[in-house]
């Protein structure tokens, strides 16, 4: 069949000297006034149909894995002991928020036919997308061991702890190349493994809903009404980063270009966006009840409790057990096998991400075996080394998850800024660039992450950043991790208004002033650390 011309998107000019004639679709594109919402309306998409939907259905449940990875089960469970059943709302409207950002993305992968690391590319300096490429995968490692470690404490739950946590890494590792090599006999077979992983965490998280009992009352008004207190804000905040995960954002831009689309016929383009973003939801949504059922648990068995404070992922099956008892099929046991399919599917597509985008950013042609292993042991090496050296004890791995869940809010900015930039560019989406509403949510969840990520990293370095050389080596960190964030908001004319810029000097003074203050008050407090005068500070440090 022969490929038909697109006249929204333009032509490709005639071999012919004589010029091509005005188009009435290219007129359209370059006039300003002219809403991308009018253009739209002239692209016509076939009727709906459920045998289409199915065949696009694949992409979204790769991506909802990372809304169900050991850290998020673990903010699940943390947030159900310590808060009870008040933030349920927080994780729908969490959820919705990610379903957005995952939608978004899925468009600019259908409308380009490029992964987002491979836009990025081509849309920032050389020095630009080196610097985004290290902070992504940083994101990717830090990922990757939280995933690493939630599998190797699912393992050693159903081995009653016979199988040490070097092992259960290597297992994972192997794993993890076994699924992957499912993908030489075709993407809809590791898709199908993926949900086969999905369908058990399901089971086992909905098997302990059912046998805890939870007060269907409770559950609905905590999803219904908005309630916040300062005892939970630190929950309502890992609520709201642990659905946002930097990677996923790239590898669901990649993931949607396994079905064939023709781009150079508007309606096909349009039919794929709309199928994926359908695919997407109902994906976010099984995810949605799935972290429901594992918050709810633990909100009807610890809220209120001596345990509330103290359960985390590496003993909650002992306080489950405890609580619950066994029956047909002990808790413990259904917690370890929901781990497990957890931390298995989250680390399959996590490695998947990490091929994109090493391969997308530093533009690598190798065979797809070969970048598998490169990609892979990028990650496995660092995680394993650090999944053994703290599993000693619990407050290590807690004081780990803690270190690790600030090592992935501050890469958030690294993968929303360049899509909401990418999405809302007429140059590179041409009429399928989201509207000036769109726009504008969009960047209000850009700053509502960036203003949650400024309290994380704050509130998480006060209480670990002692003494003045650290915080020297703090500040400097902090104000180029804010210069690059400038940069890349600034980049091509970024934002649709200027506002969020000087927002964001603001949040640098801010947090300046505060390093001043608290060494200030560190010196104040103690004879013992020889620090230079206050009234020196703020020369040293730079001034607000």
């Amino acid at each position: 069949m022969a490929t038909e011309s697109n006249p929204l998107l333009g032509s490709t000019p005639s071999s012919s000297s004589a010029p091509p004639p005005p188009r009435v679709g290219v007129a359209i594109i370059e006039l300003e006034h002219i809403s991308i919402a009018s253009a739209s309306a002239a692209i016509i998409t076939p009727p709906f149909s459920f045998t289409k939907l199915i065949s696009f259905t694949g992409p979204g449940i790769l991506m909802a894995t990372a809304f169900l990875d050991p850290g998020n089960l673990e903010g699940d469970l943390q947030a159900g002991a310590i808060a009870g059943y008040s933030l349920l709302w927080l994780l729908f409207w969490a959820t919705a928020m990610g379903c957005l950002i995952q939608v978004t993305a899925a468009r600019v992968g259908v409308v380009t036919g490029k992964g987002l690391a491979e836009v990025c590319r081509e849309e920032y300096a050389p020095w630009a997308r080196v610097v985004l490429w290290g902070m992504v995968e940083v994101a990717v490692i830090a990922a990757d061991i939280q995933e690493v470690i939630g599998t190797a404490i699912g393992v050693q739950i159903l081995s009653r702890g016979v199988v040490p946590v070097w092992a259960s890494v290597v297992i994972t590792a192997v794993d993890c190349f076994a699924f992957l090599f499912l993908e030489t006999y075709g993407v809809r077979k590791l898709e199908a493994s993926l949900a086969a992983l999905v369908a058990t965490m399901a089971a086992a998280f909905a098997w302990m809903f059912i046998d805890a009992r939870p007060s269907g009352e409770k559950l609905l008004v905590g999803v219904l009404v908005p309630k916040l207190s300062s005892r939970t804000i630190q929950q309502a905040v890992g609520f709201v980063g642990c659905v946002i995960t930097p990677h996923n954002v790239f590898l669901h831009s990649a993931l949607v270009q396994s079905r064939e689309i023709d781009r150079n016929r508007t309606g096909q383009v349009q039919e794929a966006i709309n199928y994926f973003s359908i695919e997407s939801a109902l994906a976010l949504l099984v995810s949605f009840m799935i972290n429901l059922f594992v918050t709810t648990v633990f909100a009807k068995g610890f809220y209120g409790t001596e345990q509330a404070n103290s359960v985390g992922l590496k003993n909650a099956g002992q306080y489950l057990e405890e609580k619950y008892g066994g029956g047909a099929l002990p808790i413990l046991y259904l917690w370890g096998i929901g781990l497990l399919a957890a931390g298995q599917s989250s680390t399959i597509t996590g490695t998947y991400a990490g091929q994109f985008i090493m391969g997308g950013f530093l533009n690598l042609r190798l065979k797809q075996w070969l970048r598998a292993i490169i990609t892979r042991s990028f990650a496995i090496v660092p995680t394993m080394i650090v999944a053994i050296a703290f599993n000693r004890t619990e407050g290590a791995m807690d004081i780990l998850n803690e270190w690790l869940n600030v090592v992935q809010s501050m890469q958030i900015p690294f993968a929303l800024i360049p899509l909401f930039t990418v999405v809302s560019k007429k140059q590179v989406m041409g009429v399928f660039r989201i509207g000036p509403n769109i726009e504008r949510v969009a960047w209000i969840i850009v700053t509502l992450v960036m203003v949650i990520n400024v309290y994380v990293v704050y509130d998480f370095f006060m209480n670990q950043v002692k003494g003045i050389i650290s915080g020297f080596f703090f500040f400097v960190l902090t104000t180029a991790y804010a210069a690059f964030i400038l940069y890349l908001v600034s980049h091509d004319g970024a934002l649709p208004s200027a506002w969020l810029k000087p927002t964001l000097s603001q949040w640098i003074s801010y947090i300046n002033n505060k390093l001043i203050k608290h060494y200030e008050l560190q010196e104040s407090q103690s004879s013992r650390v020889n620090m230079p005068s206050s009234s020196t500070l703020p020369e040293f440090y730079g001034k607000g």
